[in-house]
């Protein structure tokens, strides 16, 4: 997430399932007030331009109407996964930003109101903002770990609860989801992979698709930036340096054929759609990708941690 302190780096910030299942259904109470004004929505619009450019959606991998499409824009990530069953959704994007994953689902031959499930990356407001709208509109269930789901129902930034430029609109979580877990909807199984540090439900999601006779490991990162997260003094909620250590530890030596993330600058993904769109079909499938991104993004954990430290020293 690009925030407006001190131009910080980029945050990232087979059957139906007709409803819950009854151990995983989180405490029901009243949803948290919508606290975010127009003024500071303008605001992210201004500061961050390519976060609202559009992009034509597009099939990243998969046979035709399977697999996985982008319908996010220049700079956030939003995914679609069609099924006959209904569909699914990765992130919502900003919190003015559902129409804009509406019209792009819309555009690819589908409805909107046929999303069934609804799956968040991180609750930080430029992923997590769109989903209330968007399960408004489509009434599907909204499914996350139980480390983002206060800050999911609250509209808050954990630990920074107070800060107004961070709120994003409450949304409920109706089914809970656990390290490992999977998620099986229409003949595709998606499975989340518990990474926190950047938020302390941090989820990533993979799941396998089929194009050319051949099965590639798809991989929607969460994130592992520092950002906006105080890692010291106070950290940004307890334990986060030894989240972002374990997260680090499981995804180092990962090898997905397809890498992909919440902002696409992650995984290159204006070169590669320019190949794909050039004629290598395959152009998002690359074993290596992920691996080289965290090793970097590791490297930048270190730094901010010395720094901050440093920064912290009496």
């Amino acid at each position: 997430m690009m925030m407006r302190f001190m131009a910080l780096p980029i945050l990232a910030l087979a059957a139906c399932v007709p409803s819950p299942d009854i151990g995983n259904m989180p405490e029901q109470k009243a949803l948290a007030e919508n606290k975010v004004s127009a003024e500071n929505l303008a605001k992210w619009r201004k500061d961050n331009p390519s976060w609202y450019a559009a992009v034509d959606p597009f099939q990243v991998v998969g046979e035709q109407g399977t697999g996985i499409y982008y319908v996010g824009t220049e700079g956030l990530g939003m995914f679609f996964i069609p099924t006959a069953d209904g569909h699914i959704v990765i992130d919502g994007g900003m919190p003015d930003q559902a129409s804009m994953v509406a019209d792009a689902i819309t555009k690819l031959g589908y409805d909107p109101k046929d999303i069934k499930i609804l799956l968040n990356s991180h609750a930080h407001l430029d992923h997590s903002g769109g989903l209330a709208e968007l399960k408004a509109m489509s009434g599907a269930q909204m499914m996350a770990s139980e480390g983002d789901r206060s800050a999911l129902e609250g509209g808050f930034y954990l630990g920074s609860e107070e800060e107004d430029f961070l709120f994003a609109p409450p949304v409920k979580v109706d089914r809970i989801i656990a390290d490992g877990e999977t998620i099986s909807h229409g003949g595709v199984t998606m499975t989340a992979h518990l990474h926190p540090g950047h938020s302390r439900g941090c989820t990533s999601w993979s799941m396998d698709v089929v194009q050319g006779g051949k099965t590639y490991d798809v991989l929607v990162f969460c994130s592992a930036t520092v950002a906006a997260n105080r890692l010291v003094n106070p950290p940004q909620y307890e334990g986060i340096v030894d989240d972002y250590r374990s997260t680090f530890d499981k995804t180092r030596d990962l090898k997905p054929d397809v890498f992909l993330a919440n902002h696409p600058g992650f995984f290159g993904m204006a070169k590669k759609r320019e190949k794909q769109k050039a004629g290598d079909a395959l152009a998002f499938v690359d074993d290596q990708a992920f691996g080289k991104f965290i090793t970097t993004i590791e490297g930048w954990f270190k730094d901010g941690l010395r720094k901050q430290t440093e920064g912290a020293a009496p």
